[in-house]
């Protein structure tokens, strides 16, 4: 297999201190599955990233700040978490290009909310008020176990990846997808309800999760798996 330049690793951006950073298991969760994963300049500039994306084989949408309740025009609730304008900016014209390319993408957390928030659909910006649930969404670190399930649409990308119609997985987040964006399908679903997996078939590979392999690849075949289809994905579009 060649192997793939994951360029496009949305960077973290720390607005305290003014700061780029990485979770090292975005990385790790790529190079463990034949990747070589790059982090991409927190811009969101046009011409800079049509450059960027020319040059890669895929991009991983990283988790972060809440999204901006003003990208699906909704109003911004005192239950809304911190925002990064500059990312949703940035990520907005990725996404838009990563599409008209047809570039595979994987989104993890934030990913899942800002694809949807992006192409159309909406949020719940603080879930313990809006859906409240006995389900664990907000688990305490450390992050590297499964505290609850999820159902697996058949026949869909993720069905195809892990075989099977349920896993266990881990949680961490305070917003998930309210009403489904028009060109996304759901695939995975919590006990509560809650969408955990979309995608959109229109596409080569576009996969977006709830839930976070990139705490648990170390230890969860079925994270390794999701990581390991990506980047065969990338390689294929290589």
């Amino acid at each position: 297999m060649k192997q793939p330049v994951i360029v496009g690793v949305t960077p973290l951006y720390d607005i305290q201190r003014d700061s780029l950073w990485m979770v090292p298991g975005y990385m790790d969760g790529i190079v463990d599955a034949g990747g070589l994963p790059i982090m991409l300049p927190l811009t969101a500039d046009q011409q800079q990233l049509e450059q960027l994306i020319d040059r890669i084989d895929g991009v991983l949408f990283t988790g972060g700040q809440d999204v901006d309740p003003a990208v699906y025009h909704a109003e911004m609730l005192p239950s809304c978490g911190e925002i990064c304008p500059a990312r949703d900016a940035m990520e907005r014209v990725l996404l838009r290009l990563c599409r008209e390319r047809h570039k595979p993408v994987y989104g993890i957390c934030r990913g899942i909310q800002f694809f949807n928030a992006a192409l159309g659909g909406t949020l719940y910006q603080h879930l313990p008020v809006e859906l409240p649930s006995e389900v664990e969404h907000h688990m305490q670190a450390p992050y590297d176990c499964a505290v609850h399930t999820v159902s697996i649409k058949k026949n869909s990308l993720l069905h195809r990846i892990l075989g099977k119609e349920s896993a266990a997985v881990n949680s961490y987040h305070h917003q998930g997808v309210k009403t489904l964006a028009p060109s996304l399908i759901a695939s995975a679903f919590a006990p509560d309800g809650l969408i955990e997996a979309v995608e959109d078939v229109s596409q080569p590979f576009f996969l977006a999760t709830q839930w976070h392999p990139e705490f648990f690849f170390e230890k969860d075949a079925d994270s390794r798996r999701i990581f390991r289809a990506f980047v065969q994905a990338c390689a294929e579009k290589a």
